[in-house]
Parts: structure tokens; C-alpha cells; sequence
């Protein structure tokens, strides 16, 4: 079987590139020239430059190819980065998404399409409004979240409109290795490994550490979503989450813990959003409905995050 995944060199798409290699599949992915190279799990694989805003370039792919399955995880993947660059967001994010599916209605409409949207579509909410169901009214508030949204309004019109199979996972936060330190978790284990490696003075800079999130290992996600593509009702959103909260300061002291090294955690107005929901909780009970059960404890994941930071410095 033919798999194509965009964004492969990004944290999810390489474990999607990893998973579906290991299982015997002929494995495709498309990034763009300036994307970093994460490839220590793919280097046999086939690696097509291009950017997805390219309509021509992503036709030539698709017409070759003629991937059985599309795993598009290309995006400007980072909610806090939404706010400094909300154009090349939602020109990533949504047109980026517009050529994906254009290309697979005219060369391989009967793929499985999955398509990567994100619970910030859910947006401005409330303790009392979680756990998120997925029927509840979509009221996103960041750049990234609307960006979100329209992408998966394309995949349910393009599901819609010429019956294709096309799967909508609403991606709680993922964590794992190899990401860059652009969100909180990231940041905080990349300090931690720079201080216990005496290469910065013992103080973390910090956000707001009072909001609450579901975090899932993206090996875990990965699962979660090919239980999904095999399993689901395309043109259906599905929670990608495990539906359970961490509070971030508890995240961080956990981390503190792992690293085993004392530091003063520092407020730093640099690193506080506009907006910021105070508790991101989703229900899981239609991913575990389709098989889905939790593998790695937040425990397992973080000691696997700081290991891999320390590695890297």
C-alpha cells in the first residue's frame, strides 16, 4: 500500500512515517526545502521537497504517486506562533490544506485522507464546558484555532460533497521527542538539560503556568489515529486525547523532578498569550469506542522528552 504524509520530517509525521514503514508499507513524504531534517527513523524512505502551497508541484506528486493513503500533518503547527505570523497560518494552514484535497480528488479520489485539525478549534471555553464533546459549538479565538477550523470544514465539504473517505482527528497536545522548544513542555525540558549541563544559570522562564491541558504521548496519538483510519466514519470529527488534565506547574515540577536539579522558576512576559484557555480537557470516549487504550504514562513521556533534550545539547 501507497502512504503519503506531508509535513514528515515534523514530530507526528515522522512517527507516522516510522510506524507505517515498520509495517511493510512503501512510505512518501513530502516537506519543504527548509524544513529541519528529523529523519534518524526514515532515512530509507522517499523524501519529495516541496511546499504544499505549490498547487503544481503538489499535483506532479500526487499523479505519480497515487498514494492509497494521505496522512496530511503539514501546518504552522503552534498556537502561540499563530499570533506573530497569522498570515502564513492560515495560508499554510487552510489554502495548504485546499491542495491537498484537490489533488486528491483529481488522482486519487479513493484514498483515505486523514487530516490533521486541532482542539483549538474549540476555542473560548470554560471549566464547565469540558470535557469538550465533539458536538459542541466550534468558538475558536486564536489565529491558529480559526486556521483549524477552516481546515476541517474543507475535509467535511470535500467528505461531503464527493463522498471522499476523509478523517477528521481533533488533535489534543502531543508530546514527544524531537520537537522544538516551541511549546511549553519543549521549553521547559530544553532549559532544564541546559542548566543540569551548566550551560545556562539555574532559572527557568516560564509563562503562565495556571492553565490546564490533555496531553497525549504522540505514540500514543499515532495509534489513536490509525484506529481511526481504520476504523472510523469518514467526514466525522474524532478527540485525539486521553481525557485527562495536567495543570502546567505540575507538568513543570515534574520535569524539575526528572532532571533532578534545582532552579528558580522565573515568570517571563515574553513567553504569555493574548489568550489562553484555562483548562483544554477532551472526552475521549469515541477514539477509546474504536479501540484505542492508553500506552505511556505523562510520567514515561516527560523522562523520554528531557532524555531526548539532553541528547540533543
Amino acid at each position: 500500500m501507497k502512504i503519503l504524509i506531508t509535513g514528515c520530517t515534523g514530530m507526528v509525521g515522522s512517527h507516522f512515517m516510522g510506524t507505517y514503514r515498520n509495517n511493510g508499507h512503501e512510505v512518501y513524504g513530502i516537506a519543504r526545502n527548509s524544513s529541519s531534517s528529523r529523519m534518524q527513523a526514515i532515512q530509507d524512505e522517499n523524501i519529495l521537497r516541496c511546499d504544499i502551497l505549490e498547487r503544481d508541484a503538489i499535483s506532479r506528486i500526487f499523479q505519480e504517486i497515487k498514494p492509497h493513503i494521505i496522512i496530511h500533518m503539514a501546518a504552522q503547527a503552534f498556537n502561540g506562533e499563530s499570533w506573530n505570523s497569522e498570515y502564513m497560518t492560515h495560508m499554510t494552514n487552510y489554502i495548504g490544506t485546499l491542495n491537498i484535497l484537490y489533488c486528491a480528488k483529481n488522482y486519487c479520489p479513493d484514498a483515505k485522507i486523514l487530516l490533521a485539525c486541532s482542539s483549538a478549534e474549540y476555542g473560548n471555553i470554560t471549566e464547565a464546558d469540558c470535557p469538550l464533546k465533539e458536538d459542541r459549538q466550534l468558538k475558536p479565538h486564536t489565529p491558529y484555532g480559526i486556521s483549524k477550523a477552516g481546515t476541517e470544514l474543507l475535509g467535511r465539504q470535500y467528505a461531503l460533497n464527493y463522498g471522499m473517505k476523509i478523517y477528521l482527528p481533533r488533535m489534543f497536545i502531543h508530546v514527544g521527542t524531537g520537537h522544538p522548544p516551541a511549546t511549553a513542555i519543549q521549553n521547559f525540558a530544553r532549559q532544564l538539560a541546559l542548566i543540569k549541563a551548566d550551560k545556562l544559570p539555574p532559572e527557568i522562564h516560564v509563562g503562565n503556568l495556571e492553565t490546564s491541558r490533555d496531553y497525549i504521548d504522540v505514540r500514543d496519538g499515532v495509534k489513536a489515529m490509525m484506529f481511526l483510519l481504520e476504523r472510523g466514519n469518514p467526514g466525522e470529527p474524532v478527540n485525539i486525547c486521553n481525557g485527562e488534565a495536567f495543570r502546567i506547574r505540575d507538568i513543570l515540577h515534574m520535569l524539575i523532578d526528572i532532571a533532578d536539579v534545582d532552579a528558580a522558576v522565573v515568570p517571563d512576559k515574553k513567553l504569555f498569550r493574548p489568550a489562553d484557555e484555562p483548562l483544554l480537557l477532551g472526552d475521549a470516549s469515541k477514539i477509546k469506542a474504536l479501540g484505542y487504550s492508553r500506552t505511556y504514562s505523562m510520567r514515561k513521556t516527560l523522562e523520554d522528552v528531557f532524555a531526548d533534550w539532553e541528547s540533543r545539547i
